[in-house]
């Protein structure tokens, strides 16, 4: 039997705590997940790919999971899929306006190549709230984030903040 390999793909701008759920859970469905940090030009990144690059590879070290790996690509989806011997997609859900646009982009990968099975993971209810844009957000208004990240994410994301220099008036 040949080894399943599944792509979780995103832009992890940063890694929230939904994120961490979803690899955690994912790497239990195959026997080797890689996390693909891409780059989105319809985002306006607050980190780089290589600062998002090695924050993923510190939170995934941090899950002590053999079996994940993390990789930078900058292409597209299915290509990457191909080219790492993929046969799955990975894909987080939170609310119904992600399986709207999740459904869509199935689709389209499926017409690409047929072979890869695009799999869906509800997040955990506790956790469905958080996106990584909200995340920003809060910080950049100087709101707690620690509910919603890491406490080594949150450091990086308050130094970034602070660096910029954007801090919201009331």
């Amino acid at each position: 039997m040949s080894e399943r390999i599944g792509i979780y793909p995103g832009t992890f701008d940063p890694i929230t705590r939904g994120h961490a759920d979803i690899i955690r859970r994912a790497a239990r469905l195959v026997d080797r997940l890689i996390i693909g940090v891409t780059t989105n030009p319809s985002k306006n990144p607050m980190f780089d790919t290589e600062e998002r690059l090695a924050m993923v590879k510190r939170e995934v070290a941090n899950m002590n999971l053999d079996n994940v790996e993390v990789i930078g690509f900058n292409a597209l989806l299915m290509k990457f899929a191909e080219a790492q011997g993929a046969s799955m997609i990975v894909r987080g859900l939170r609310a119904v306006a992600d399986f709207e646009y999740e459904y869509q982009m199935a689709g389209m990968n499926q017409q690409l190549d047929d072979e890869i099975e695009t799999v869906f993971l509800m997040a955990d209810v506790s956790l469905q709230p958080i996106a990584s844009k909200l995340v920003k957000e809060i910080a950049l208004y100087g709101g707690d984030i620690s509910n919603f990240v890491s406490p080594t994410v949150r450091d990086d994301v308050v130094a970034r903040v602070e660096k910029i220099g954007l801090k919201g008036d009331y």
